[in-house]
């Protein structure tokens, strides 16, 4: 069960005294420096709601963990929330969160030479940036995913935080008056979790599913629920499981495993952000990904989850439809999945959707069947023109026209375009070009 790095880390040698005397001030005894140590990385935080609930989730993975074999020891991780941050300067910081993360984790596990890593992470960047440093160490390893956050609920419709964006725009417009929108943001986020439509969060939760690095039905959870909770033990059972077998990242994060991923992502209608980050965990893996992949796959995979933003559904639909597994299963079936990939408990993706049905239930309109999907292709088209040479990124869902002609009203940061809408300086069929601001 020892990994290579653990004989370097404590031995029988005197040398290595000093280590042992340090690890006993945080609780190991005689009979615990020949047990691989296991990082587990908590995101937890009370910065945003994505995050608010890990430290419950760590803990009780850091007990399964123990109980399992090996020793835990948790460390903190940064994290920053994009929904806050939206629309300031502080926005900025938001990318560059997920190096940050990246490095923060690559640096805890390297330095104390850790054998293995559990990752509790909850939100758009600390997900993404835990992923590319577990493809960078390889060491064995599992997420562990926060949970979406339960809809918020006024006047008889599910609200998420996307709720709050367009009611805002619905005030500048006068379609609502102030009490009205002070009741949508006192109730679109109703407790922990991640925002609870197929935005940035639960997509690359659903990716990480896909390509493995997740326990199965774990994507889609609620925060909330107590199988968050059991399921967080049961990952931390897998990862020693995996490092008895000595099961690394590198050998689930191949190339098949991508293009699963990106299958799902499609298929769920996810955030145009896998695109951004699933790149980035694609180098850091030592994977060839590439924009050109995402249009292949698009061209051949049909949208099949009607979940908001566009849809109508949120996340808790689709976790009560059949989750990621159903979804993956109806790929399977009509070949858009690599069923010989493998997933953290040891199995190949066909082993784990063997009792999956290839069609998702009647009783339900959040999961289509494939021959009555939402959109016949991919939503997420891969652009070219002169205002990207090297590529865009387009989210096609609930768009009427996919050809658009009009005047370019151009800003040079989003503070000064957000004016202009709210101050009604954008007209029906402008087309609005924001430089300077990144990806």
């Amino acid at each position: 069960m020892a990994s290579d790095r653990r004989s370097r880390t404590i031995t029988d040698g005197v040398q290595r005294a000093p280590n042992r005397a340090m690890l006993r001030a945080v609780g190991f005894g005689d009979g615990d420096f020949e047990k691989p140590i296991v990082g587990v990385a908590n995101a937890y935080s009370t910065i945003t709601p994505c995050n608010l609930g890990l430290d419950g989730l760590a803990h009780r993975a850091e007990a399964a963990l123990r109980t399992a074999g090996v020793m835990p020891q948790m460390f903190g991780t940064i994290t920053v929330s994009d929904g806050i941050s939206m629309g300031t300067e502080g926005m900025k910081y938001s990318l560059v969160s997920r190096e940050v993360i990246a490095d923060s984790i690559e640096t805890a596990c390297n330095a104390q030479s850790m054998d293995g890593l559990l990752v509790v992470g909850g939100c758009d960047k600390n997900m993404p940036g835990a992923m590319i440093a577990i493809a960078r160490m390889n060491i064995p390893a599992v997420f562990v995913y926060g949970g979406t956050i339960k809809p918020g609920r006024h006047a008889g419709r599910d609200l998420t935080v996307v709720s709050v964006f367009e009611a805002v725009g619905e005030f500048s417009a006068g379609r609502i008056d102030a009490a009205e929108l002070l009741e949508v943001e006192r109730r679109a986020c109703p407790g922990a979790g991640s925002c609870g439509g197929m935005f940035t969060a639960n997509t690359m939760s659903s990716a990480f599913e896909a390509m493995g690095m997740s326990l199965p039905y774990s994507s889609t959870m609620a925060a909330e629920d107590a199988e968050k909770a059991d399921s967080a033990a049961r990952s931390a059972e897998t990862l020693v499981a995996a490092l008895r077998r000595d099961l690394r990242p590198r050998q689930l994060l191949t190339r098949n495993a991508f293009e699963n991923a990106i299958a799902v992502t499609m298929a769920i209608g996810g955030s145009t952000n896998a695109v951004l980050h699933l790149l980035a965990i694609a180098r850091a893996a030592g994977v060839p990904l590439t924009l050109d992949d995402f249009e292949a796959i698009r061209a051949r995979v049909p949208v099949l989850c009607d979940l908001k933003p566009s849809g109508h559904f949120v996340t808790v639909d689709l976790h009560r439809a059949g989750g990621i597994p159903q979804v993956m299963k109806i790929l399977l079936a009509h070949g858009a999945l690599h069923g010989d990939a493998l997933s953290i408990t040891g199995q190949t993706l066909s082993d784990v959707l063997r009792d999956v049905p290839d069609r998702p239930r009647a009783d339900q309109e959040v999961i289509r069947p494939w021959d009555r999907p939402l959109y016949a292709q991919g939503h997420l088209i891969i652009l070219r023109g002169n205002l990207a040479a090297e590529g865009g990124v387009a989210k096609v869902t609930g768009a009427k026209l996919l050809q658009m002609t009009g005047p370019a009203r151009v800003f040079d940061c989003e503070e000064d375009c957000l004016d202009a809408i709210l101050a009604g300086r954008i007209k029906r069929g402008d087309v609005v070009v924001i430089r300077y601001e990144g990806p």
